[in-house]
């Protein structure tokens, strides 16, 4: 058998999430492919794949070798690029995966940049609330907001992620205007909640410099951003978004910013990767372009140039600010 073709077609039968694609895509019968994973099977002694009549899904021996398969093929790919003509530049299918509004707002206005600069790459784009595995479903990379924990990947700090207090003029005309927060005891807001488990993400404060997470009473709760705004334009309740998504609506009156000393803390916003050795040259341009396109985002604090923020996540203690949204991450869902 041909280790590095049964790699190859392995780590095909992963991404396409099906026996009968990976052989199409590889031109091969099904027969080889369901074969060539059997032997595979039969050398490592373990079982890589759990098979169903409608889906396959790895096993948790088939996730750690698919990673380290992808590590391997990712180091042929960097060496045998590094010798080919430099001019034709990166190419190939490139997966990622975004917070909705994140892709909605910023990423896809700019792709044709992306594009223009690198044609050769194919990117398939993610934008579910819920954030994927990079490893079972083979993402090449993703955009995350928080101090998310996860020692299989490597972070690099993209820019920071600013939410604000506030309301509709419609609102603020009937209920008045909280001056201070015991004032939200008199007031209503719009919830954000987990579609998975119903749970109201609580709201956030920075009180005499310390992170709180406060209790508002709400009328409407949904688990879109876009239908969150939308609720605030109409005046159901105070909100609390990213800045990015509102800032056009604030510059029009739509909205008003209230609660300005008490702003929720900031956020990170990291772009992050399986750790390997040999980063892939269209995952590299790919970091490289979305953090100069964050950095140079009128409605986004970019990190600068010259600051170099990539590590890998470590066990850090997360600060309360981000722990609510971190455990809904958990949850398998994003906020925003």
């Amino acid at each position: 058998m041909d280790r590095f073709q049964a790699m190859q077609v392995f780590t095909r039968v992963v991404e396409a999430n099906s026996f009968t694609l990976a052989a199409d895509s590889m031109g091969l019968p099904r027969a080889t492919v369901s074969t060539t994973i059997r032997d595979l099977e039969r050398l490592l002694q373990v079982r890589l794949l759990n098979r169903t009549t409608r889906k396959i899904s790895l096993t948790p021996d088939g996730a750690s070798y698919y990673e380290r398969c992808k590590r391997i093929l990712a180091d042929l790919e960097e060496t045998e690029s590094s010798f080919r003509d430099v001019s034709r530049g990166p190419k190939g299918r490139l997966r990622i995966d975004t917070p909705p509004c994140i892709g909605r707002s910023i990423l896809i206005p700019a792709l044709c940049e992306f594009h223009a600069r690198y044609p050769d790459i194919e990117l398939v784009i993610g934008m579910s609330d819920r954030p994927a595995d990079l490893v079972q479903e083979a993402v090449d990379c993703a955009i995350r907001v928080g101090e998310l924990q996860d020692s299989s990947l490597v972070a690099r700090r993209i820019a920071t992620y600013e939410s604000l207090t506030c309301a509709a003029p419609s609102y603020l005309e009937t209920y008045g205007e909280p001056r201070t927060i015991e004032d939200l005891k008199h007031h209503r807001a719009v919830h954000y909640f987990s579609s998975r488990t119903g749970r109201a993400i609580d709201w956030d404060f920075v009180i005499d410099g310390v992170p709180t997470a406060v209790k508002v009473h709400g009328v409407v709760a949904v688990n879109d951003a876009e239908a969150y705004v939308k609720c605030g334009l109409q005046g159901f309740g105070l909100i609390q978004p990213p800045r990015y998504m509102v800032q056009p609506y604030l510059e029009s009156g739509q909205l008003r910013e209230v609660l300005h000393a008490w702003r929720p803390s900031p956020m990170p916003i990291s772009v992050v990767y399986l750790h390997n050795r040999h980063l892939s040259p269209k995952v590299r341009v790919f970091v490289d372009w979305v953090a100069e396109l964050f950095d140079r985002c009128p409605l986004i604090e970019g990190c600068p140039a010259n600051v170099s923020h990539e590590c890998e996540f470590a066990g850090r203690p997360v600060p309360h600010t981000v722990r609510s949204i971190v455990e809904h991450h958990n949850e398998a869902e994003s906020v925003f």
